[in-house]
């Protein structure tokens, strides 16, 4: 891997530091500071072989309700790609596993039906959707040894599911760089009802054994329950990768191979941060810290943290050039540390008493490396607590891997922390302290809803919003704030990596909404975002898997806007948001419904003309309806071909010898004209000049003209004795809605193209009438849209017509406005197909 970004800050004097990354079998970091003022910039760490990140930090910003915001105020800075391989994961009901999401998706396996077949069978499972060959272990190269997959059975003549329980002692790490995942599997041991809920006791090696073992994880939103056959690769008869410390144990080691099948593979786990693990393992909000940087309630954050049982883990900067080099102190470097305690310690000593701020800490490894400053094992400062205080922590020196420290000597030693906060409906005991915790489910749309970051102001309020309320302040907050914690996490990104699929870089933004949030348009508008500066975003935009960052803002109601860096990036998110006390969050949008017609779109005298031409327009239209007096699609598609042939997408054709402009006339009369003179001289040279559209248009003619659907969906929206055709008055209804369409369409096309872009649909289709919020937005786009961000003119009318439709069915059921209306099957299978 060869990574090499220079960035150069446009403001407040940021100079730039760039990176370069090269992890192969090592570490190689190169460093070229430029620039005399430092402050800002970006920096880069590099966790392992296959996993780099360079953060870039977003500064400045100010208010001014006065001026706009300056460009150059919000300045972001982007972050180079990250390379690792682990897709993401969410909460609540547990389904089975249909893959990894790089192989290919098959039946559902339940653990149940598979052990009870195999039972009744009297066989050993094998696992035909992970099977025991080298791709399971590495997808880009060989294996560097022979690899033998052996069930525990002969491994060991004893194996035993756990031995004893489960304990963070039971994890070895093995031949894989994976002591991110290691660390967050130590830290589950430490709550039984999270262990049980991602290893269940329901199986083992006697009774109903057969080979076959399963594991939950979570992945947006779910639980997913992986199945595995117990086959593991060995090298002379040992285990390769994690293992525990008790050779007749495997849980662990089933654990990890679970976890590859999730993705994939062993390699995979190759890279990563803990923070993933423990998201995996919970369902719960991450957080990172710099230590450098940490902010002078950290302890606290961390005693808060402990009561709430957060999953808690920190490590060293990597050395450029050792892997995992170990220090003076007995610490490894780039090496994963569960963090298993946090609490003040009495110290008493004939001259002074007091309480001192102490963290304790396991090597994943489970052996002697160990820190070996103050506090350490057999240091003697234990001695100047009592020995009751010492059972009450449960003190041992053991070598096997955990010590205490002081947390002066943390922040000094530890360059990183990870915090996993776990979600409420994640704790069953009502005794311990939980978050309040918000969801949402969203997407960045191409067009529509992916509006990029505040660098690009004209888009940027196209990005989906949500609006949080704070109303009770922490408890013992001196200043009267309350605690946020806003976490975005992209979806589906790391298992398509194969096809292509990068992450995002993500992040958000928060504006304070002032004193009354209600007077604000749904949703907020570009000129809000012009003029008003966020009050707290997160740290960097960055192409990790999810962004958070705790905040303490004043009680009052703020907006959220997540988004990419670049507009145009689709994908799904989750947006999660925690918060000490009890907070209201909602999306910050319109409500779907009938609106007022744009002023600009209908004409003030329209009805008095249409009824003066009525007997006119209606003796043209039975003329070219024929002898039923009605159109069917076809006939309407005529119609509509020859009248809207200057909205409609062309291709060049030769030009015709005769051109003869016809002339402009946007009446209804008109219109009928052209189409009869046009249908009755077909054929001719006059009528070539109809079809070529008149000087300046003869080298465009339209192909195909409206698609048969559209006039289908036209004349189903008006038929309401179902025949299949209009009579004029049905036609005439139809005839006004299209053109107050078409003169939407004209307000928000670009320069008479005939197309409009999908950021402007929303406008548009408010113009037209109909509120609607980002989720139809996002629904109609992926319907209607083109792959360039598009929408053709046929395609919004088809859109405008769907809209009218779906909303006239339900409020025909609705007299009462009550929202909510009620079909038979029957019934929807009829009103939704014919429409």
């Amino acid at each position: 891997m060869n990574y090499n970004r220079d960035y150069s800050g446009s403001c407040d004097g940021y100079g730039s530091r760039r990176q370069d990354f090269r992890g192969q079998g090592g570490y190689g970091w190169q460093q070229d500071q430029q620039g005399s003022n430092n402050r800002g910039g970006s920096y880069g760490q590099d966790y392992g072989q296959d996993y780099g990140q360079d953060y870039g930090r977003q500064r400045g910003g100010g208010y001014n309700a006065q001026k706009p915001v300056e460009e150059t105020e919000m300045v972001v800075k982007k972050a180079v790609n990250i390379v690792k391989y682990l897709p993401s994961i969410y909460s609540l009901k547990v389904v089975g596993e249909k893959g990894s999401g790089i192989r290919a998706r098959g039946e559902v396996q339940d653990f149940h039906k598979i052990q009870a077949q195999c039972l009744s069978e009297g066989v050993l499972w094998e696992d035909p959707n992970f099977p025991a060959v080298d791709s399971s272990i590495f997808y880009t190269r060989g294996p560097p040894k022979p690899f033998e997959w052996r069930r525990p059975g002969e491994i060991t003549g004893d194996p035993q599911f756990m031995v004893d329980g489960a304990s963070r002692f039971d994890i070895q790490q093995g031949e894989l760089g994976d002591c991110w995942l290691l660390a967050a599997v130590a830290n589950l041991t430490l709550h039984d009802d999270l262990f049980f809920q991602v290893v269940p006791d329901d199986q083992g090696f006697e009774g109903n054994y057969c080979g076959v073992f399963h594991f939950r994880f979570w992945q947006y939103g779910r639980w997913l329950d992986v199945v595995i056959d117990d086959r593991l690769p060995t090298v002379y008869g040992e285990l390769v990768f994690l293992h525990s410390a008790t050779k007749n144990e495997f849980w662990s080691a089933l654990l990890e191979k679970a976890y590859a099948k999730l993705h994939g593979s062993y390699e995979a786990l190759k890279g990563g941060t803990t923070c993933e693990g423990m998201e995996d393992f919970t369902g719960g909000v991450t957080e990172m810290y710099e230590l450098k940087e940490a902010p002078s309630n950290l302890y606290k954050v961390l005693l808060k943290a402990y009561e709430r049982s957060s999953l808690m883990a920190c490590s060293i900067e990597p050395d450029p050039y050792v892997t995992e080099a170990r220090t003076d102190s007995g610490l490894v470097k780039g090496h994963a540390y569960s963090i298993t305690r946090v609490q003040y310690v009495d110290v008493q000593t004939p001259r002074r008493s007091g309480k001192i701020p102490l963290i304790r800490l396991r090597n994943p490894w489970g052996n002697e490396a160990e820190w070996n400053g103050p506090w350490s094992d057999q240091s003697p400062e234990w001695r100047l607590i009592p020995d009751h205080s010492r059972e009450e922590i449960g003190l041992t020196f053991d070598d096997d891997g955990e010590f205490w420290m002081s947390y002066e000597d943390f922040l000094k030693h530890f360059t990183q922390l990870e915090m996993c906060n776990l979600s409420p409906d994640s704790m069953e005991d009502d005794n311990i302290k939980k978050w309040e915790a918000n969801t949402f489910e969203g997407e960045w749309v191409r067009g529509v809803t992916a509006g990029g970051c505040r660098n690009y102001l004209d888009t940027f309020w196209h990005n989906p919003q949500y609006r949080i309320t704070l109303t009770d302040v922490d408890e013992d907050d001196d200043e009267n704030r309350c605690t946020v914690i806003v976490a975005l996490m992209q979806k589906n990104r790391r298992a398509q990596r194969k096809k292509g699929m990068e992450c995002l870089t993500i992040g958000f933004a928060v504006y304070n909404l002032g004193h009354d949030p209600d007077s604000l348009p749904k949703p907020l508008d570009y000129n809000f975002f012009k003029y008003n500066a966020s009050c707290a975003r997160s740290p960097s935009f960055i192409n990790l898997r999810e962004v958070s960052c705790r905040f303490k803002l004043p009680p009052g109601s703020y907006c959220i806007v997540p988004s990419t860096f670049e507009p145009n990036d689709q994908g799904e998110f989750l947006l999660r948001v925690y918060s000490e006390k009890r907070n209201n969050m909602e999306e910050h949008d319109e409500e779907v419904g009938i609106g007022h017609l744009d002023p600009r779109v209908k004409d003030e005298d329209e009805d008095t003309e249409l009824a003066k031409k009525d007997e006119k327009v209606k003796a043209l239209f039975l003329k070219l309806a024929g002898e039923d007096g009605e159109v069917d699609w076809m006939e309407l598609k005529e119609i509509m071909d020859y009248t809207m042939r200057n909205e409609l997408p062309s291709r060049p054709r030769p030009p015709t010898h005769q051109q003869i402009a016809p002339a402009e006339d946007d009446t209804l009369v008109g219109q009928l004209v052209n189409l009869l003179c046009g249908v009755i001289c077909k054929d001719t040279p006059f009528g070539a000049a109809f079809a070529s559209g008149g000087e300046g248009h003869a080298a465009d003619t339209r192909s195909s003209g409206f698609a048969k659907e559209v006039c289908r969906s036209m004349v189903a929206m008006m038929d309401a004795d179902h025949s299949g055709k209009l009579g004029y008055e049905e036609f005439k209804i139809l005839w006004t809605d299209i053109r107050h369409w078409r003169k939407v369409f004209k307000l928000y096309s670009k320069e008479g193209q005939g197309f409009l872009s999908a950021f402007e649909l929303r406008q548009a289709l408010n113009s037209a009438g109909y509120r609607l919020n980002n989720h139809i937005l996002n629904i109609l786009f992926h319907r209607y849209g083109a792959a360039d961000g598009t929408i053709t003119f046929d395609d919004f009318m088809m859109c405008a017509i769907r809209m009218k439709t779906m909303i006239d069915l339900f409020r025909e059921r609705d007299p009462d406005n009550t929202n909510t209306v009620s079909f038979s099957l029957e019934e929807w299978m009829e009103k939704t197909l014919y429409s």
